[in-house]
């Protein structure tokens, strides 16, 4: 928190004061924590928040609590499982046909600390944090090439600086396994897919960000020794929900370069000093290939 509150000093706060009516913002994981507190200040600020929420008593939870406090009846709630690559496909082929989307918030992530498969026997961290940011990204891009300042923000975490890309074992099924490493590498992943969207696509504007440590129930309960040892000096939800709203919203954010990876409204590097975690060009490519193989086998075509 105190990282924050120091940042907080060199803040315009007029970047985010801005009226966003008429346009249109999907968040993934927005029933609670960073997602929700995001989809709360977009929706204060009149624009129109698509909610994609796997748990749906949650959702509608989150949805009624938005509406009221914000008075924005503009809010629409969709029942995704980020790890399910189908739902995702299927969500997005319709959501396609029915809305328009300004800009793409990646926000639902898990951190599973045992090795677990989901139904389509993919490893639970890797399907939710980096194959579903993928597919839904993927998926979404032809409604985002429609629109005038387009973009996507993707919540990963500090946690990668420790992580080199290693796409040799992307389930993690070789060695033990550690559930905070595993979510570290997919972080470091996200980060390597956002740097590659942006070359890819130059009409999207595309960041990626460390929250700082907030909390939020996904750190209650996923790191219960961090929560109970740090939970006096961690950030509000709202505190790391700051830099993904300047993202969403502010002109500031745009005039700086697609691809960077942000820190309390600051691009910082994606490497320490002295940290071998750089990889080579070809690993970073070879990452868009395997995903995009993997993404194509969950797409089924719906009739017509």
């Amino acid at each position: 928190r105190g990282g924050y509150e120091s940042a907080s000093k060199h803040f315009n706060p007029a970047d985010v004061e801005v009226d966003v009516a008429g346009r249109s913002f999907l968040v993934t994981g927005a029933n609670s924590g960073i997602g929700k507190a995001t989809a709360k200040e977009i929706a204060r600020r009149g624009g129109t928040v698509h909610l994609v929420c796997r748990n749906k008593e949650r959702g509608e939870v989150a949805k009624e609590e938005i509406v009221t406090e914000m008075g924005n009846q503009n809010i629409f709630l969709h029942i995704v499982d980020i790890s399910n690559p189908k739902e995702i496909w299927k969500f997005a082929e319709k959501f396609r046909n029915e809305h328009k989307l300004n800009v793409l918030i990646n926000n639902a992530g898990c951190m599973v600390n045992n090795r677990e498969l989901t139904e389509d026997g993919l490893e639970k961290n890797f399907a939710t944090n980096t194959l579903g940011t993928y597919i839904m990204t993927t998926a979404l891009l032809p409604l985002l090439e429609k629109e005038a300042d387009a973009r996507v923000i993707t919540v990963s975490s500090g946690g990668m600086l420790v992580q080199k890309l290693n796409i040799f074992d992307l389930q993690s099924g070789n060695g033990p396994f550690d559930g905070t490493m595993v979510y570290a590498q997919n972080k470091r992943q996200q980060v390597v897919l956002t740097e590659q969207w942006a070359k890819a696509h130059r009409n999207i504007h595309f960041s990626v960000m460390h929250p700082g440590w907030a909390d939020t129930p996904a750190v209650r309960s996923s790191m219960p020794d961090f929560y109970e040892r740090m939970r006096t000096t961690l950030r509000t939800e709202a505190q790391g929900a700051d830099t993904v709203l300047w993202l969403a919203v502010s002109a500031e954010a745009v005039k700086l370069p697609s691809g960077l990876f942000f820190q309390d409204r600051q691009p910082i590097p994606t490497h320490l000093p002295l940290a071998s975690t750089h990889s080579p060009l070809e690993d970073e490519e070879k990452l868009m290939e395997m995903l995009e193989e993997f993404s194509q086998k969950f797409k089924t075509t719906s009739p017509g």
